[in-house]
């Protein structure tokens, strides 16, 4: 994960006002890099420590990405179920089904501010996010329980109530490590978790269906609840010995008094000093809604939800192959595999390349392509080979993830619920798209098919807009710092 071309790159450290009035009218004496080095030895002393730092973060945010495939493992596994007497043995009817998939994102929604609030507050990721984890766990062990449509129910909306701390945490935990930078290819990994689940998510559930059907008198489905909620659980317990906590509150032991200090240090110098220093959640919240550019991430990414509703009944878009239903999950592994390849590819270059718009859309129109081929024939070959294309979406999906962050650079508190904001109400296309794919349009789906290629072109007309503010506002910093004769190119938003 380690990226040597980024590291050193840094952006200008406000290190003192010289007067009241100068702070006034945003005047400053500015650090010369070997001033600002000086702490670490020196310019290139500060490179090999800061080489040493981002492998030792990296190394434990890793975990992370096995945290995401089983949340959304736990999230989906219903598709799976469905395909082996899910409905049928909780007498579901109608559209039962769709609502028993759209109710998690009633809790989802609600929540994801109040846990990322909190979370910054207490300032303990390492133990916030691996409890949560462990609760939704138990959770999903008590979904292979239910007997009727009700309790089901009531398990999908406690699922969702704890699985809100998830994504917004760690999306915030990784902005308060890395910089701008560096977020793209490290949120593409996180988000990889998301992809590989869908994938791998599918062999296990074919594995697990496949073999413990009737195993002490239960159906194969509930194993399956069973069996990944423990896994769940398992896992929250190693996390809460891996995961780190923010940069000012992280426990001694795994970095040196020099690497925290200079992991603090980094986040100062790349924060938008143009930005107030912090703000209480009350205010941050009231800064975050105030905030233009939120508000066009939130419907962007409402738009990429139900575009990419077709992952939740990918089994059952797959099934419309004529294969046999353990076929049908094995085949629904290699789109995402495939997705998940190019997805590390296409973040690490738009790392590189500093920019996210066209690393955004153009995978986002290579999904349309994919959803219109589907749409317009019934041919095996040519619908499979549509399942590759269609999925490609999440290659711009997470790159979107890093220019969020980043459209909301700071102050901390403010990003953290515009994070939290941004995802919850994005979620509102989980509860639209699952009614998006209605069993009566079966096997062709075209209707579907097309509302998500329409999607999809909404949520690049959005990132057109959000660009086109993000390019004025860096020409506006640009005047500025020309204007107060700052010598050194500052913050700026990576459009």
């Amino acid at each position: 994960m380690e990226d040597d071309t980024l590291v050193g790159a840094r952006t200008p450290l406000l290190k003192h006002a010289t007067t009241d009035d100068d702070v006034t009218m945003g005047h400053a004496s500015w650090s010369t890099e070997d001033e600002l080095d000086g702490d670490f030895g020196g310019t290139l002393a500060r490179q090999e420590l800061e080489k040493k730092l981002l492998w030792k973060v990296d190394k434990r945010m890793s975990i992370l990405v096995l945290i995401y495939i089983l949340n959304f493992i736990d999230r989906n596994n219903a598709g799976a179920a469905r395909l082996r007497g899910f409905e049928e043995d909780l007498g579901l009817k109608g559209q039962q089904f769709a609502t028993v998939l759209s109710i998690l994102y009633v809790g989802y929604i609600s929540m994801q501010i109040p846990s990322n609030v909190f979370m910054n507050h207490i300032g303990k990721p390492s133990i916030y996010l691996p409890a949560c984890m462990a609760v939704w766990g138990l959770i999903s062990v008590m979904t292979g329980f239910a007997h009727n449509f009700f309790d089901v129910l009531l398990t999908r909306l406690l699922l969702g109530v704890v699985e809100a701390s998830f994504f917004p945490g760690a999306l915030f935990l990784i902005s308060k490590w890395y910089k701008h930078s560096e977020l793209g290819s490290r949120t593409a990994l996180l988000f990889c978790g998301n992809i590989i689940s869908n994938a791998f998510g599918a062999l296990i559930a074919s594995a697990i269906l496949d073999h413990m059907d009737g195993v002490l008198g239960r159906a194969a489905w509930r194993w399956l609840f069973y069996i990944e909620g423990s896994l769940t659980v398992l896992a929250a317990l190693l996390a809460m010995a891996v995961l780190p906590d923010f940069p000012e509150t992280t426990r001694a032991g795994w970095l040196t008094e020099a690497e925290v200090r200079l992991a603090v240090r980094r986040m100062h110098e790349d924060a938008d000093a143009h930005a107030a220093p912090g703000a209480r959640p009350a205010h941050a919240f009231v800064l975050a809604v105030r905030d233009p550019n939120v508000w066009i991430l939130v419907v962007a990414m409402f738009f990429q939800v139900v575009s990419n509703s077709f992952t939740a009944w990918f089994p059952t878009i797959v099934a419309t192959l004529g294969y046999s239903r353990t076929a049908t999950l094995l085949l629904c592994a290699p789109p995402y595999v495939c997705t998940a390849v190019l997805t590390y590819f296409v973040s690490r270059h738009s790392d590189a390349k500093g920019e996210r718009f066209y690393h955004i859309t153009l995978p986002i129109w290579t999904s349309v392509a994919g959803l219109l081929l589907a749409l317009c024939t019934l041919d095996v070959r040519a619908r499979y080979l549509s399942f590759f294309l269609m999925t490609q979406s999440y290659a711009g999906f997470s790159v979107f993830y890093g220019w969020m962050s980043n459209s909301v650079p700071s102050p901390p508190a403010k990003r953290a619920v515009a994070l939290a904001l941004v995802n919850a109400l994005s979620q509102l296309g989980n509860v639209a798209g699952a009614y998006v794919w209605q069993p009566v349009w079966a096997p062709r789906f075209a209707p579907s098919f097309a509302v998500c290629a329409a999607a999809s072109a909404a949520a690049v007309g959005c990132c057109v807009v959000l660009r086109r503010r993000l390019v004025k506002e860096n020409a506006r910093l640009k005047r500025v710092e020309v204007e107060r004769g700052v010598g050194r190119e500052g913050f700026r938003y990576l459009v």
